[in-house]
């Protein structure tokens, strides 16, 4: 995950210039990641407008300055600091690791609390790599990997050990419907072993993560993020790439590999199932060749899907393997959850100078309706020349159990953690003014009682448990 080079949403306009908007569309459903409902419905409301008489109808409130830089949140919350990079400590001693990213929860047997499974997108020149733990490396060359933190409901760190070791770039990934977290490779770099795979992590069961070795079926490109239909064990993939942009892929596992569950992916040979990358059309048949063509919210294009000649990617990089008029690309494809029976996914930016891309645009969230054999733009985030303190740049997104969605934010400036209410308004939940150049919030997810809301922030390499009121929104 890197920062958008330039463009934000303005927050201080008056409502309607320059903003983003949401959709009418209604999302109902539950998600495969966070096992909660959502309902968003809009009023077509600006993006940090509120209301179109100026005043804000949602959210928690103004933002509090933090006297230490690190979180400012509304009246009435806090933080807790669960881990910090080189200064927390594993159970084995080691110093913390860098850069946590996506992250995972699951519920902490025999008590309160959560069980978080962090990546760590380490990938050689951090001060603190991945230790390495013996019998859970892939490369003992790479450095990125999982921990896992136990914490108790009020946030305070009980546990915290290695659970995948000697991976690269570990960015996001997806939690899976039978408990356990997909972590994702965002990498094309061959060390020791080949990197740039997809690896499952059990939050329970060490013994599960012993050995481990990549679900190359899934194939061997950037990974951002992945997603899986609990209905039809079909799993949805992301692509942080360009040079050029990155594709959004699905994975179709053989017959009798169904039902997936704890031990399927592992199991799989290398061409097991089939992957294919999205191709997508207009309704009259126009090909569409990057998702930044859509510059209105409801626009839904048709998708169909072709088949990956090479997905281990052993002469030439996956997405170079196709004629731009073969797929639909997307610039920097980022976070995604499934839910309401179909898999969202975020595109960060687009910036046509800089990757032939069509138009211009600082974050675009997309669902894809399998049923349907459709993609609708549901959120864009109008460019903007100012890029230093309003919100840019789209990147990990999960669902709230509150209602809405919660987004982090990877752009230029302070950084933020984005809400957006069931009505469609999208308010500020907290924001980082560290000083650290590459700081960016990764990995909101709540915890599994709905009391602790956790976020990452990369680069000073904090883990943070966030309390305070959490209540529906309206």
């Amino acid at each position: 995950m890197s920062s958008a080079t330039s463009g934000s949403t303005d927050a201080d306009q008056p409502p309607g210039a320059g903003r983003s908007w949401w959709t009418r569309r209604t999302f109902l459903g539950a998600t495969a990641v966070a096992g909660v409902g959502v309902a968003l419905a809009g009023g077509r409301e600006v993006l940090f407008g509120g209301t179109e008489s100026g005043a804000p109808a949602v959210g928690y409130g103004p933002l509090v300055e933090d006297p230490d830089r690190l979180l400012s949140l509304p009246e009435g919350f806090s933080y807790r600091i669960v881990a910090q990079e080189g200064e927390t400590r594993l159970d084995s001693g080691e110093v913390s690791p860098s850069d946590p990213d996506g992250a995972a929860t699951f519920p902490r047997p025999g008590g309160d609390g959560a069980i978080l499974l962090c990546n760590h997108e380490v990938g050689g020149d951090e001060a603190y790599p991945v230790p390495h733990p013996e019998g859970l490396v892939y490369d003992p060359q790479a450095n990125g990997g999982v921990t896992t933190i136990e914490v108790d409901g009020e946030g305070n760190r009980l546990r915290h050990h290695v659970s995948l070791a000697g991976t690269h770039n570990n960015c996001a990934g997806g939690k899976t419907p039978w408990d356990t977290w997909l972590s994702c490779e965002e990498t094309e770099d061959v060390l020791d072993e080949p990197h740039g795979y997809v690896f499952e992590v059990d939050p329970y069961d060490m013994e599960a993560n012993r050995d481990p070795r990549p679900i190359k079926a899934l194939g061997r490109f950037p990974h951002e993020a992945v997603v899986v239909d609990p209905e039809e064990d079909v799993l949805y993939l992301t692509e942080d790439a360009g040079g050029p942009n990155g594709l959004f892929y699905r994975y179709k596992p053989p017959a009798e590999q169904r039902p997936l569950g704890k031990g399927s992916l592992r199991s799989l040979a290398d061409d097991d199932g089939v992957l294919e990358a999205l191709r997508a059309t207009t309704e009259d048949g126009r090909h569409v060749g990057d998702l930044s063509e859509a510059t209105e919210v409801g626009t839904t294009y048709r998708v169909d899907w072709v088949p990956v000649p090479d997905r281990d990617a052993g002469t030439e990089s996956v997405r170079r393997q196709f004629e731009d008029d073969e797929v639909t690309r997307g610039r920097k494809l980022e976070g995604a959850w499934w839910g309401n029976g179909g898999a969202y996914f975020v595109s960060s930016y687009s910036r046509p100078d800089e990757d032939k891309t069509a138009e211009r645009h600082d974050g675009q969230v997309w669902f894809l309706d399998p049923r349907a054999g459709t993609v609708r733009l549901e959120l864009l985030f109008a460019a903007t020349e100012d890029q230093d303190e309003d919100p840019d740049g789209p990147d990990n997104i999960t669902v709230s159990p509150f209602g809405g969605v919660i987004i982090a934010e990877n752009g230029e400036g302070s950084v933020y953690l984005l809400g957006a209410a069931p009505s469609g308004e999208v308010y500020f939940l907290a924001r980082s003014d560290h000083e650290d150049d590459d700081e960016e919030f990764c990995g909101p997810v709540f915890s599994p009682d709905k009391k602790l809301l956790f976020a990452n922030l990369q680069g000073p390499g904090y883990v943070f448990a966030i309390s305070g009121p959490f209540t529906e929104q309206l």
